[in-house]
């Protein structure tokens, strides 16, 4: 389409210089452009089914799977499969009809040797007889489990989907063998069982995504392994294929294999309106390489952006699980006319905060512009104790040595990412692991091999443990006579001159980096509890492995990273409150920025709403948390010496104590809010996480207390609705929170908002307050947003109506009482916290007035 809207601007904009040969050459070469050959599968099997006879959808045949003759069903005759249709409107042909069976049924098909994808299709509704919560099965193709224990339901209600799941894998069939799928309920649960809607099994081209015969493999970015090869005994899951800068590419549009290249916005971490240019008009050159994406992939990229002022990292971050390799796939073009040279645009690629290229240069690569290329790494995501998923990061920056060339600027038009099986044969993902314990029990881990032989290791391991076990008694003997420690483990007073800082070592303690090493181990990878794009959080051990804490080490080098760790440093060591993570103490020495907080046991608030393997909070649970989130925002806009803007309030920045306290964190793009009585705002650069910027902030660059309570807003829809602010795998009018949330309340369609898991849970008046509040929170106009003091009493007067409609009389009285208290209290300069004052609700309003007047009297104030 807009190909031809180019050709006809072309036409009217130069009347006299289109003559007949170049009107002919024009339209063959646009029909060229749109005619390009697709691969020709030698097998495509659609199969629909619970269905006979044969139905269409997007344009593509799908066989019912009863009677058929491309297929064998096999199973015990005893135990036949049954067929149903969903009680539910169903998105799809595919999805409305299923085969179930509490016993295990296999199919199997008779196909050619190669490589070939096999997609499942899953839409886990309501059947007769069967209820969708005991879905629960694997899934074997061969000697490789595809779904290990999978939960088709819970699949769904986590990414807040209730339609279609498809997942999608790679597999090599070996001359003569048949490719058997087999589908087996799970033996942990007496009622589960197994089902299906549709799958496809399509060839592909040899080798498209398996290493070549003459190829010398791929290196395993950030470790020194030998070079990894994707040989024919593997087999892949394709985790992610993105369209980098440009529109969804359906499988109808694919290069003949069928498959979904999704848009790139949910996991751009920071992006620039101009930063995606397209080159729709333009024809690419044949390389050999026409089936690897389609052209609109290579046509549509992101960059830095027209006249970008500000270089930033362009990132994308990808949940991915645990314990795997991954193999990740670059796709490159140069389209852009002023690029035609090698060293004309050259940057950095960094993988899960990995350097994978040092001089990444397109045209050098593909050998000139309009040219496209692809190139392949290797990642493993190691296996965390506490952690499940982990984020992998594709991260491009201008080479350092580059800066002053005209063309400072990256470019990339395509990602995919596939988990590779581990040395079972299993893309099932990790079993469940237990929480970390002190680093003196640790034996240290190897790396695991995807292809290595079980041996017998008992002597080695004991080897080793005798081997940590002294070198670990050696490190706590010189801690307790050289670092200044006694041998009860009390700290004796340090000189300043222990290390080079300006910091506010004596409202904090100082650690050195010898002791951080030992309280993780020598950041022992199995210590990691959180990665993100500022490096990783481990837990720690410190008073002698007695007390667990969080220790985040930032990247080294950064300088983005010491200003935000000077700011968190200084801006916490001046807050304590019980709503606010507490910091322990920091290490700036041996080229390390590092911080230890009070270990938050139940992690982040997110992690219980949509996270994998995490218990779900009831609406109860929920309210509090939030409203223990609002005390502590409060207390940073109020109560605090001097107004504080968080500028980062986010689901994953609230975490959850062992008591279920909720307690604000990450302080590191904070900012004092303006001291100006004439002005309101702070003028500042734009910071903060996609999906929670608040639009006036964004676009005024204005930051204001307000931007919290947009933000905070956002956090309020994901606890009603326990889904995130983003969603790539729903329709284009679910996929941004806020927005789904406006039209379904503007259409009165409450219900639609919350999350299935509360469904019939919360008291209707109580949500119809609940549901006010975030609205107002997430006004574009800052001016009508709510205070976060209100927010406080909004939240507190919701939980009085979720226990009693008629608790609102009584809350209307304590809420008089606070704000008597709360003014009575600022008024008398109080330094203490005012929430002291009010933990004790029963408490007469006349009690608490003599507190106050009696700290007065004491001198407290």
């Amino acid at each position: 389409m807009m190909n031809l809207s180019f050709r006809k601007l072309l036409v009217i904009t130069n009347p006299p210089m289109i003559t007949l040969p170049l009107f002919i050459f024009l339209t063959l070469q646009y029909l060229f452009t749109i005619g390009v050959t697709s691969y020709k599968p030698v097998e495509n099997f659609a199969v629909n089914c619970g269905v006979s006879g044969n139905s269409v959808q997007n344009s593509r045949n799908w066989t019912g799977d009863i009677n058929s003759k491309l297929f064998s069903p096999v199973e015990p005759q005893s135990h036949q499969s049954v067929t149903a249709h969903a009680s539910s409107n169903s998105p799809s042909v595919v999805s409305s009809t299923a085969r179930l069976s509490r016993y295990e049924f296999t199919y199997s098909f008779p196909v050619t040797d190669g490589q070939k994808f096999i997609r499942l299709h899953f839409f886990p509704a309501s059947y007769p007889n069967f209820d969708r919560s005991n879905f629960l099965f694997s899934v074997r193709a061969g000697p490789y489990t595809l779904l290990k224990d999978f939960n088709a339901s819970v699949t769904a209600d986590n990414d807040n989907n209730p339609e279609e799941t498809i997942t999608e894998y790679c597999i090599n069939v070996e001359p003569g063998q048949r490719l058997n799928l087999t589908f087996t309920p799970s033996s942990t649960h007496p009622d589960a069982y197994a089902f299906i809607n549709g799958f496809e099994i399509v060839s592909m081209p040899t080798d498209l995504y398996y290493t070549k015969p003459d190829d010398p493999g791929l290196s395993v970015v950030g470790k020194n392994f030998p070079m990894y090869r994707i040989e024919n005994n593997t087999a892949l899951e394709t985790v992610y294929r993105i369209n980098v800068g440009g529109a969804q590419i359906p499988p109808d549009k694919d290069t003949g294999m069928f498959r979904n290249w999704e848009v790139d916005v949910p996991y751009v971490e920071e992006q620039n309106n101009r930063s995606t240019p397209a080159g729709y008009h333009l024809k690419l050159k044949d390389n050999g390489q026409n089936y690897t994406a389609p052209d609109d992939v290579y046509l549509t990229a992101r960059t830095y952006g027209m006249n970008a002022t500000t270089k930033y990292n362009v990132t994308w971050e990808f949940e991915v699980e645990s314990g795997f390799f991954y193999v990740v796939r670059l796709h490159f073009c140069e389209f852009e006319p002023e690029i035609q040279k090698p060293g004309e645009r050259v940057f950095q690629i960094f993988i899960a905060d990995n350097l994978a290229e040092r001089h990444a240069d397109v045209i050098m690569w593909s050998g000139g512009n309009l040219i496209p290329v692809y190139k392949d790494y290797v990642v493993f995501m190691i296996s965390k104790a506490c952690l499940k998923k982990l984020n992998l990061s594709v991260k491009l920056q201008p080479h350092p040595n580059e800066k002053d060339r005209e063309f400072n600027n990256v470019i990339l038009n395509g990602i995919e990412i596939f988990k590779v099986n581990d040395s079972d044969g299993n893309l099932g993902g990790p079993n469940a692991s237990s929480s970390p314990s002190p680093p003196q029990s640790l034996v240290p881990l190897t790396e695991p091999s995807g292809k290595s032989k079980k041996t017998d290791i008992v002597p080695i391991v004991v080897c080793v443990g005798l081997g940590v076990f002294l070198l670990i008694g050696f490190l706590v003997f010189r801690r307790l006579t050289v670092a200044g420690y006694s041998l009860l483990g009390k700290s004796k007073s340090r000189s300043s001159k222990t290390h080079e800082s300006s910091l506010p070592s004596d409202l904090c303690r100082y650690f050195t980096i010898a002791e951080i090493r030992e309280a993780t181990n020598n950041f022992d990878e199995v210590f990691i509890i959180g990665v993100g794009g500022f490096g990783n959080v481990y837990k720690g051990y410190i008073n002698d492995g007695s007390t667990p804490v969080a220790i985040k080490r930032l990247k080294p080098g950064s300088k983005q990273g010491a200003h935000e760790f000077q700011t968190e440093i200084r801006m916490l060591t001046q807050l304590r409150h019980l709503h606010l993570v507490s910091l322990i103490g920091y290490c700036n020495g041996g080229g390390e920025m590092i911080l230890v907080y009070d270990y938050m046991e139940r992690g982040t608030l997110s992690e219980h709403l949509y996270g994998s393997g995490n218990q779900r909070l009831s609406w109860k649970q929920r309210l509090e948390i939030c409203l223990g989130a609002a005390r502590g925002l409060q207390y940073l806009h109020v109560d605090a010496k001097h107004k504080i803007i968080h500028r980062d309030v986010k689901s994953t920045n609230i975490l959850i104590d062992d008591k279920w306290v909720a307690k604000v964190s990450d302080f590191g793009l904070s900012k004092f809010g303006s001291t100006e009585l004439s002005k309101s705002y702070v003028s500042t650069e734009v910071k903060g996480s996609f999906g929670y910027l608040d639009p006036e902030y964004y676009k005024r660059k204005r930051l204001t207390d307000k931007s919290d309570v947009y933000s905070f807003g956002v956090v309020l829809l994901e606890v009603l609705s326990g889904r995130p602010p983003v969603l790539h795998t729903v329709d284009k009018q679910r996929a941004n929170l806020v927005d789904w949330v406006r039209k379904s309340y503007k259409d009165g369609e409450i219900d639609q908002m919350v999350d299935p898991f509360l469904k019939g849970t919360i008291n209707p008046v109580c949500l119809k307050k609940f549901i006010e509040m975030a609205i107002e929170c997430v006004a574009d106009d800052g001016n009508q947003r709510p205070p976060m003091n209100e927010l406080v009493w909004g939240l507190e007067f919701a939980l009085q109506l979720q226990d009693t409609e008629l608790g609102g009389i009584q809350f209307e009285k304590k809420r008089e009482e606070r704000a008597l208290l709360h003014h009575l209290v600022n008024v008398t300069n109080c330094e203490e916290s005012e929430a002291q004052y009010f933990t004790n609700t029963d408490e007469s309003l006349e009690s608490k007035y003599s507190k106050v007047t009696s700290s007065s009297s004491q001198g407290l104030i």
